[in-house]
This record gives C-alpha cells, sequence and structure tokens, in this order.
C-alpha cells in the first residue's frame, strides 16, 4: 500500500521573475515535506505517459483517516502538477453544489491567465435566472376547463426514475425518494417546467433553473476542451470530498465515464481526496480506471525522516512525538516545529498538539493569537484582525500562515481540521466564557459586515447572494457556538430562509449546525446538522423533505412554523400544484394573519387557478401589510394582465414604475398590454425605455421584434432578434423565436435551417420541431416535416399545434383517415373550451365534403365563445355550401353590420342572394367586393353567374373574361363564355352544331340543385331530358315518345317544385308529346315559380331545336315558343332597366 505526508525537496513551481509573498510562504512550508515518496512518483509518471497510453490514469483518489496527510499531499501533487505544465484547480468544502465548483475552477484560472468566459457568462445567468425563480410569481396557467392530465414526458419520466432532477422542488413526495412513485416526480416535474416555461418565455432559462448540471456542464466541459488545445495537462483537485461527494459524486462519474455533457478532453486528470474510498455503488464497474492513494499514518522510518529534517534527534523526543502523535503526519509535523523536552513533556495526544506548541512558542501574543484564529473556520486578514487584539496583531498574520497545519488557497487561511478540534476543546473546556465572548464578539462583526450588504437588496435576495450569504453563515455559526441554546431558534429560522432560496444555501445552514454539534461536543446540534445534510440529499424534494423535518421535530413559534408553510406553499406554486400550495398558504395565515409571504403566494396561485376575486384580495391585503413593494403591487399588475383586464394592469404598473423607474419587467408588461389594447406606439415606446434600462433584456428584444413583425416591419424585427442572437448565441429559445419570424415571413429555407439549429441546441425542443416541420412542409420535403412533427409529438404528446399541422400535411397526402385522428387529438387536447382545434377540423371538414359535421364544430365553437368571428365567419360559409341560405342570409347580415367591408362576407351573401333570386343585392354586393378586392379571381366567377341569371351579357362576359386571363375556373369560364355566344347568336359552325349544346345541359342543370330533398331529382330529369332531345332531333318525335314519359314520372315525385327547373322540363315533355294542354299549364306554373333569365334562355333554345324534329309542326310550337322568348326578353328588359 501506498502512502503520503510532508517532503524536504525545494520548490517545485515553475520560477518567476518576482515571486509573491503567498509563493514564498508556500514555497517555504513545502520545503519541509518529508515521504509519500511512492504517491508522488506515480502521480508525477503519470505526466510522462500519454492518455492512450493503458498505463495512464484519468483519476486518482486519495482516502485515509484525518489529520493522515490528505490535504498536504493535494498540495504537492498540485504543484507537480504545475511543474508540468499543467492548468491547476482545486476546490474544497466551501464548495456547496456542483455549479459552485464550477465557478471556482473557472475563478482559479483565470488568476492563471485562462477565462472560461461563456461558462462565466452561463454562471452569471444561472445565478440571476435561480433567484427569479425564487422570486418569480409567473406559472403556467391552468389547463383548460379541467381538463385531464396529460401523461409525463418521456424525459420526465427518465429524470424521475434517475432521482436527477435538480432543485428538488417537485412536490407531493416524501423525504425518502425511493419510496416516490416515477410518475407522481414525473408530473411534478412538468409541472415545474411549465411553470418556469411560462416565467421566463426563454426555454433556455427554464433549462437553466430546472436542470442547471444538465446545461452548464456541457458548457464548461466546451470550455476545457478549448483550453486543453493550447496546453499539455489540465489538473483538477477536489480536497476535502468526504464533505462535497453527496452532491460532487454523481456528476464526476459522469464526466468521466459518460459522454452525457459531451467528450472530456483526454489530457484531464482528476484527484479527488477525503476519508472515504471510491463509493463501489458508482465507481464499481470503473475501479480499474481508477488509481487509488489510500494513505496510512506515518511509518516510524518516514516520522523519524521528517523529525531528522526538522532537527530533532533526541531520542526520548523522537519516541515521545512517535508516541503521542500515532503517525498523524499534522501531529508529526507540529510537534517537530516545537518538540519540547524529553520523555514525558510532550503531554496527552488529547491536547499534546496544543500544549506543545503553546508551551515553546516564547512569545506569549503569538501563543494568544494561535488560539484566538482557531475560532473561525476561516480566516483572511479582516478575520484575522477581528479575532486578535490589536496589540497583538501587528506582523502575526504572516506568521500564522506558515505554520505547518495552516493551508492557504484563495486568500483564505484555514487550520487542519485535527489541530484546531484540539485547540477549540481547550478553549472551550477550560475558559467556557472567554470561549463565548470571544464567539459573539466575531458573530457581531460578522453580523455587522452582512448588514452592510444589504443596502439596495431586496431581502428576497439576501440568501442568493453569495457574499451575505458567506457572512451570514459565519455570524450564525459564531451564534451558535456563543449560545447554542438561545441561537437553534434563529439558526433554524435561517434554515426556512435557506431553503426557500436553494439546496446550497440550505446545506450550508446544515452544516453549521454539524460543525458546532461536533465542535461543542452537543448531540442536539450535530443531529440536526446530520438530518438535514440527509434530507437535502434526498432528491428530487431536497428542500421539501427539510422543511418537513422541521415542522416534525422543531419547536417553532407561531410565526416561524407560519413561515415554514410559506415556504412549502412557495416551492408548491412554483411547480404548478396550486391546490397544494393553496392548502400550505392557508395553514401559515391561520398561524400568522400578518404575515405577508403567505397573503403574496397565495394571491399568486389564486390568479394562476384563474380565480380573479380572491388572488386580488390577497394581494390587495398583503400590499397594506407592506405598502408600497414594488414586487407585490407587479404581481398585482400581472394578475390583471394574465386575467385580460388590461387598462387596470396598465394603472398598476404605472404604480410601479413609480415606484422604481427601474423595474424592467414593469417596463416589458405594460408594453405587453399596451399592444393587447392596441397601443402600438405606447408599446413600442415602453419596450423601448426597458431596452435602455438593459441592452441584453432577452424578453423584451423578442416581443419587441414580433411588434415590428407584426405591423409589417421585417428589418426592425429581425435587427431585434439579430441582436438577440448576438447576446445568446446558444440560446436554443432565441433560436427558435427567429426561426419562427422567418417562417412567418414566409422565409422558409432560412425557418428551417435556424430551427435545426434550435433543436441541436436543446434536442428536447418540442415547439422548434414543430415550427420546423411546418416550414419544411412549405417546401415540399415532406418525410422531413412529418419526422419534425413526430418528434415534437413525441416530446409533448399534448401539443395541438403539432397535431393541427401534422394533419394538415396528413391531409395534403391523401391520409384523410390520419388527418382526422390528429383533429380529433388536438380538439381533445384542448378540452371543453378549446376552439382553435375546432376552427381547425371545421375547415378540413368542408374541404373534403363533410359540411354537416363541419357546421356541427362551427356551432360548437359558437356555444363556446359566442363572440368568436371566426366561428361565425366558418359557420356562415359552411351555410352557404350546404345551401341553408335563410340562416345563412342572417348570419351574413349580422357579420356585415359589425364589418360592412368585408369582401369574403359580401362575396358569400352575393352568392346567397342569388341562390334566392334577389339579383339585384346579389350583383350589389359582389360589385362592392370587387371594388375592395379587385385582384380575387373567384369574384369574377360569382358576378357572371350572377349577370347571366339577370340576363346582363356584355358584363358576364367581361367578366367570364377575366376568369380565362387569371388562370381561375378557365374550362368553365371558356365553357359558360360559348354558351354567353350561342345565346346571343354570335357563334361559328361548331357552336351551332344543336348536339353540342344538347351535350352542355348536365353542366347547367347543376345550377339548379339548390335545396332539399328533391336535389336529385333535377339531376335525373337532365339525363333523360337530354337523351330524348336527342333522339327526338334525329329520328323524330314518335320514335322518342317512350323516353319522354321518363322525365313526366320523376318530376312526380316532386310534390310542391321550389322553382321551375322540373316545372319547365315537364312543358318541354308536354310539346313532346304533343299533351298541350300540360305543356301551357306547365309554361304558367314555371313562370310563376322562382326562374332567372338563363332558364328562360334555356327553355327557349330547346323548344326551337324539338320544332326541328323531324316530324314536328312548328305551327304547334309556335305559340309556346313565342309566349316563353317573350318572358325571356321581358326579364331581362326589367333587370336591365335597374
Amino acid at each position: 500500500m501506498v502512502a503520503a505526508g510532508i517532503r524536504d525537496e525545494g520548490d517545485v513551481r515553475v520560477a518567476q521573475a518576482r515571486l509573491s509573498m503567498q509563493e514564498l510562504i508556500g514555497r517555504r512550508k513545502r520545503a519541509g515535506f518529508v515521504g509519500r515518496r511512492n504517491e508522488l512518483d506515480l502521480f508525477r509518471g503519470n505526466f510522462d505517459t500519454s492518455p492512450e497510453d493503458e498505463r495512464h490514469s484519468f483519476v486518482f483518489h486519495i482516502h485515509g483517516t484525518a489529520g493522515v496527510g490528505k490535504s498536504s499531499l493535494v498540495r504537492e501533487l498540485e504543484a507537480v502538477a504545475t511543474q508540468r505544465k499543467a492548468l491547476t484547480a482545486c476546490t474544497d468544502e466551501t464548495v456547496n453544489s456542483a455549479p459552485e465548483a464550477m465557478a471556482a475552477i473557472s475563478a482559479q484560472f483565470a488568476r492563471q491567465g485562462v477565462e472560461l468566459k461563456a461558462l462565466d457568462k452561463l454562471l452569471a445567468s444561472y445565478r440571476q435566472r435561480r433567484h427569479e425563480a425564487e422570486t418569480a410569481s409567473g406559472v403556467l396557467e391552468p389547463g383548460p376547463g379541467g381538463a385531464a392530465s396529460p401523461p409525463p414526458s418521456a424525459g420526465s419520466m427518465a429524470m424521475a426514475q434517475a432521482g436527477l432532477i435538480g432543485l428538488g422542488m417537485v412536490p407531493g413526495v416524501g423525504v425518502f425518494a425511493g419510496a416516490v412513485d416515477p410518475n407522481q416526480v414525473a408530473y411534478g416535474t412538468d409541472r415545474l417546467r411549465a411553470a418556469l416555461s411560462m416565467r421566463f418565455r426563454n426555454h433556455d432559462d427554464v433549462q437553466l433553473v430546472l436542470e442547471p448540471l444538465k446545461v452548464l456542464t456541457p458548457v464548461f466541459v466546451s470550455e476545457l476542451d478549448r483550453v486543453a488545445a493550447d496546453i499539455p495537462w489540465i489538473a483538477l483537485f477536489f480536497d476535502t470530498y468526504e464533505r462535497t461527494a453527496p452532491f460532487l459524486d454523481a456528476w464526476l462519474l459522469d464526466l468521466v465515464t459518460t459522454d452525457r455533457y459531451g467528450a472530456l478532453p483526454a489530457n484531464v486528470i482528476l484527484t479527488m481526496a477525503g476519508q472515504q474510498g471510491p463509493d463501489p455503488a458508482r465507481w464499481g464497474d470503473y475501479a480499474g480506471f481508477v488509481t487509488e492513494l489510500a494513505l496510512e499514518p506515518f511509518t516510524e522510518s518516514e516520522a523519524r525522516q521528517l523529525l531528522a529534517a526538522k532537527q530533532v534527534v533526541d531520542e526520548d523526543v523522537v519516541r515521545e512525538v512517535l508516541r503521542l502523535s500515532g503517525g498523524l503526519p499534522v501531529l508529526v509535523s507540529t510537534l517537530a516545529k516545537n518538540p519540547g523536552g524529553g520523555a514525558g513533556t510532550v503531554g496527552d495526544p488529547s491536547a499534546t498538539a496544543v500544549e506543545r506548541f503553546l508551551k515553546w512558542e516564547r512569545d506569549p501574543a503569538r501563543r494568544a493569537v494561535a488560539l484566538a484564529c482557531a475560532l473561525p473556520r476561516w480566516l483572511d486578514e479582516d478575520v484575522f484582525r477581528a479575532a486578535v487584539d490589536d496589540g497583538e496583531a501587528e506582523g502575526a498574520y504572516d506568521w500564522l500562515r506558515g505554520l505547518p497545519f495552516v493551508t492557504e488557497r484563495e486568500g483564505r487561511v484555514r487550520y487542519h481540521d485535527v489541530v484546531r478540534t484540539a485547540m477549540l476543546r481547550l478553549q472551550r473546556t477550560r475558559a467556557p466564557r472567554q470561549w463565548a465572548e470571544a464567539h459573539a464578539r466575531l458573530a457581531e462583526v460578522f453580523g455587522r459586515w452582512r448588514g452592510e450588504t444589504e443596502e439596495g437588496v431586496d431581502r428576497e435576495e439576501l440568501w442568493l447572494s453569495d457574499t451575505w450569504r458567506e457572512l451570514r453563515l459565519e455570524e450564525l455559526y459564531h451564534l451558535l457556538c456563543a449560545r447554542p441554546g438561545n441561537a437553534l431558534g434563529q439558526v433554524l429560522a435561517d434554515v426556512v430562509s435557506a431553503c426557500d432560496a436553494d439546496t446550497a444555501a440550505a446545506r450550508g445552514c446544515a452544516r453549521v449546525l454539524s460543525d458546532v454539534g461536533k465542535q461543542t461536543d452537543t448531540e442536539t446540534l450535530r443531529g440536526w446538522g446530520r438530518d438535514l445534510l440527509a434530507a437535502l440529499s434526498a432528491e428530487p424534494c431536497g428542500e421539501l423533505s427539510a422543511l418537513a423535518l422541521l415542522l416534525d421535530r422543531a419547536d417553532l413559534d407561531a410565526s416561524a412554523r407560519a413561515d415554514v408553510y410559506n415556504a412549502r406553499g412557495r416551492k408548491l406554486r412554483k411547480t404548478g400544484d396550486y391546490d397544494a400550495a393553496l392548502a400550505e398558504y392557508d395553514r401559515a395565515v391561520t398561524l400568522n394573519p400578518e404575515s405577508v409571504d403567505a397573503y403574496y403566494g397565495r394571491g399568486i396561485a389564486q390568479s394562476r387557478r384563474r380565480d380573479a376575486a380572491a388572488a386580488l384580495t390577497d394581494l390587495d391585503r398583503a400590499d397594506q401589510l407592506l405598502p408600497g413593494t414594488p414586487r407585490i403591487i407587479f404581481e398585482r399588475g400581472e394578475a390583471l394582465r394574465v386575467m385580460g383586464r388590461f387598462e387596470e394592469s396598465i394603472e398598476v404598473f404605472d404604480q410601479v414604475l413609480a415606484l422604481d423607474p427601474t423595474y424592467n419587467k414593469a417596463w416589458g408588461s405594460r408594453a405587453s398590454s399596451k399592444y393587447s389594447l392596441g397601443d402600438i406606439d405606447g408599446a413600442l415606446a415602453d419596450f423601448d425605455r426597458a431596452l435602455e434600462i438593459d441592452g441584453e433584456y432577452l424578453w423584451g428584444l423578442v416581443q419587441r421584434g414580433k411588434l415590428h413583425r407584426d405591423q409589417g416591419r421585417p428589418e426592425e424585427a429581425f435587427a431585434d432578434l439579430d441582436r438577440a442572437v448576438e447576446v445568446a448565441p446558444d440560446s436554443a429559445w432565441i433560436a427558435s423565436e427567429r426561426g419562427d419570424l422567418y417562417r412567418l415571413a414566409g422565409r422558409n429555407e432560412e425557418a428551417a435551417e435556424e430551427l435545426a439549429r434550435a433543436c441541436a441546441l436543446d434536442p428536447e425542443y418540442a415547439s422548434a420541431y414543430a415550427g420546423r416541420g411546418y416550414a419544411l412542409a412549405r417546401l415540399g420535403r415532406d418525410a422531413e416535416a412529418r419526422a419534425a412533427f413526430d418528434r415534437a409529438i413525441e416530446l409533448r404528446p399534448v401539443y395541438s399545434w403539432a397535431l393541427v399541422h401534422r394533419a394538415l400535411l396528413r391531409g395534403s397526402l391523401g391520409d384523410e383517415e390520419g388527418q382526422f385522428a390528429d383533429l380529433d387529438g388536438a380538439v381533445s387536447v384542448e378540452g371543453a373550451t378549446g376552439i382553435w382545434a375546432l376552427h381547425q377540423r371545421a375547415v378540413a371538414y368542408s374541404a373534403t365534403g363533410r359540411r354537416v359535421e363541419a357546421l356541427a364544430d362551427c356551432e360548437l365553437v359558437l356555444r363556446r365563445h359566442p363572440g368568436d368571428d371566426l366561428g361565425r365567419q366558418l359557420k356562415m360559409m359552411t351555410l352557404v355550401s350546404l345551401s341553408v341560405d335563410d340562416e345563412a342570409a342572417a348570419e351574413l347580415d349580422r357579420a356585415l353590420e359589425r364589418d360592412p367591408l368585408n369582401a369574403a362576407m359580401l362575396a358569400n351573401r352575393g352568392v346567397v342572394r342569388l341562390r334566392r333570386g334577389r339579383y339585384l343585392e346579389a350583383l350589389r354586393d359582389l360589385d362592392q367586393a370587387i371594388l375592395l378586392d379587385p385582384d380575387e379571381a373567384n369574384l369574377y366567377v360569382a358576378r357572371a353567374k350572377t349577370c347571366i341569371a339577370m340576363g346582363r351579357l356584355p358584363q358576364a362576359l367581361a367578366d367570364l373574361g377575366r376568369c380565362v386571363e387569371r388562370g381561375t375556373a378557365v374550362e368553365w369560364a371558356s365553357r359558360r363564355t360559348a354558351e354567353v355566344l350561342f345565346w346571343c347568336g354570335r357563334h361559328d359552325d361548331e357552336a351551332q352544331r344543336p348536339d353540342w349544346y344538347v351535350d352542355t345541359m348536365p353542366e347547367r342543370w347543376e345550377r339548379a340543385r339548390n335545396v332539399g330533398g328533391w336535389m336529385r331529382v333535377p339531376g335525373l330529369v337532365d339525363v333523360q331530358v337530354k337523351s330524348a332531345l336527342k333522339l327526338s332531333m334525329s329520328t323524330g318525335l314518335g320514335a322518342a315518345m317512350p323516353l319522354w314519359h321518363a322525365p313526366l314520372r320523376a318530376s312526380a315525385q316532386v310534390d310542391t317544385p321550389v322553382d321551375a327547373t322540373v316545372t319547365f322540363a315537364q312543358a318541354l315533355a308536354g310539346c313532346a308529346l304533343g299533351d298541350w294542354s300540360r305543356a301551357d299549364s306547365a309554361i304558367t306554373e314555371g313562370l310563376s315559380l322562382s326562374h332567372d333569365w338563363e332558364d328562360l334562355a334555356d327553355l327557349t333554345v330547346q323548344l326551337t331545336l324539338l320544332s326541328r324534329s323531324p316530324d314536328a309542326d312548328p305551327a304547334l310550337f309556335a305559340p309556346r315558343l313565342a309566349r316563353v322568348t317573350e318572358a325571356r326578353n321581358a326579364f331581362q328588359a326589367r333587370y336591365a332597366a335597374q
């Protein structure tokens, strides 16, 4: 087994032109290091093997009991790494989370001239967004109408099953995560994701808060990869690993053994040093890749070597040091520096290290300094001067830094735990009053410094300030040391506030309790520290578990218990579990009716449940209890804005801005409310002001870009989105927003490319996949579009927008069954109050000829939202398509009262009026529609039909010509043009052929198919008349007589004809059969029914053709023909005059 210790060779650091004082002190201390040659040689030799060599070690794990020399060895290994041109960093127990560890590594790299700028920027954003997440109220609103909860997403299930949800904010689970159904955890995670999405409007910020390691670590790895390309080695050290392993071990294992966060450069070497060896449950499968350095106490030979290096050679003294130190290097080193006399003079091992050091230090002031400086957990020069008397301080700090049991890192010094523990025990047991007074003085100093950092900082933000937090923790530590019984309640109250901030803050408080419990031998404190640390490690609900522990075991007064319920309510509220949150807030209000936080939090929860009255009541009460507080007033404005009460919300945001003109969110939210009210200029001015305050305000840039887009200013819109990309080049949210801007501008190639970038930045960004699917479909890349839609729906099965657009794609590809399956799914997702998906399904029903089902969807839309304009328009168009003219006309009249210049509505009413025989009104509507929209070719189709029905043939020919010119209904327009010319007598030889006219009859009969159960009869009569007429013209009336009876039998099925179509067919059959009385009666009846000029023109032509049959008597046809011709001309003249 190999060992580690203290060496006596010279400094191994690369010489610099000028060494600092700190480097000189460190150099002298390391000059006395002896032993641990095997470990040093092994580590040093590792730099001589390439990472590709199987002998190369990527991970070293140092472990051994306290005082065995682990930290000393880590410093020596770091020096070896530096000698080999490695970039180095070392963390210890001062970090409380993996993000803090990354920050510490980055800071140390920067001091060596290497900056991890991308990581530093993201860490800054993480701190800000974490604060906003903790203090924010904005969360996703409840689903429509109490719809059934969707299944948890695949990503959330994976997180829940793996226990990797980083914030511990998921509600509804107990202290023991292992007993929790993963589905329950996954539901909570989805609610939290939705809540943060609504708050930030930025997917990357949501991920950063919800899963910080997932976002931060890839950037950390990328930065290491970038740096590693230019240097030989990177060496990372993690000291006091027994304290940091609970939150670092799994993370480091993933870094080393998986590509979850990216590929770690091969020239990175990691070293962990703690009291325990590698956790076999985690590292068991990788034991062969971890080099363990299991440290034992010094052998007698190594201890003697160190003593000899310190000129301690008297055998009696050497034996006494060996006996008392037990071979622990820190005690050997301390006793070697001040060895004392012979046997029996070194003392008791429980206190001898202190006694021997003090006894042989001749300067009493320095003896006092050494003891006084053991009281703080760490010292810098400020803390040093607070801990010692002014007369003793001069020059003593530099002396203290050179002591063998003192280490220095990051400008701070710490005693070795073994020596410090002995010194603390000595002072506490020998002079308890002096002990308490000294700690009380230090608590007062740290409290004063803490107070100085609070100016201008909201109390909600204090625990999120690293500086304030550190000072508060030291203040609590010394308060608890001075008065353990009296200060426990205060510390537990601080645990509540810290849990409300984040796990790292809460863990810091728990460590204070644990440290004081050990150092004062107080089991109550030690137990609280131990149990709180265990609860905080119980992912995914660390803070909730700790708060539950406080409620269960702490002797809290009513106000303090209310604070705990408030903290729990806040955690639950931010996951979207409003009912559970409200229950916690109700308990808080019962315990403390004056609790601002309870009313404030309950008001926000009520707002998100859409209980406007209750929300405003609670927020008003919070404002009464703490008047003039911008955050409370702002949330009142947000509640009003979310409820659509925009005018009132603007008044409230005005109040916020009067109190704090730099309140950025108030400017942004007021802009949003103004925009919703149509105040474009006001909204733009507010967005501009928000961006003057913070030019990197991403939400403001995106929203202003959307405003510019909606106002038809694409250049300004893209300028804002391009600026947002500059601010956050790796933001999937920004890439998605810019991709959507391209998509809405019709720039689908660029949209597909930018949205693909968003998907690459965040492979679980459902809306980016959906938007990309839309763009790809427009580009005709159907297979890729389908894959993108499928992925979006896989990520978010309840994504109605993606379902609808996948339905449209499937419909365009002929998959009608799949189209309606997706549309049905989208309608189901939107629940009992949604209408957008119903709109889309109604359109699809109509397009596929299922107009009755389309009408049912339209009516359902209007039952849910009676004022929905689109629903009314769809219903009107469906009624028009179904020829339900009376109801359609009434709906169209109402619509045009509201919007008299709506060209589409005018055209539809024109069509309905045409069918109802109100030709002049129809013509006026269509003329007005064409004036409003002269480029819409279908309007000319409708007007041509109307003009033909009125006998206005010149206008009809002109409109038919426009249809042909515009390429609309060309075949129909060409045929109708020939017919009009035929009626006018302007035809060529081909058109003179009677059989040509007869062949066109089926198309003309289509216009007669209007309403009712008889709509199939005209088609049947048409076929029969066509056959009979052709045979009569070619063979004679006698031969065709059996055929002429058929239309009479068919027309007999109509009890009460609604127009003249079938009746005129009876008249024609009567003439052909020589039943002149029937013919005359039918003509009279037909003229009394609804008919148009074309009906009379057709009957005139058909009678003329029939009269020319081989065996016809023209004289018998003449009076009937004259009567119909006169009626036709009179009809034409009547409408021509008007």
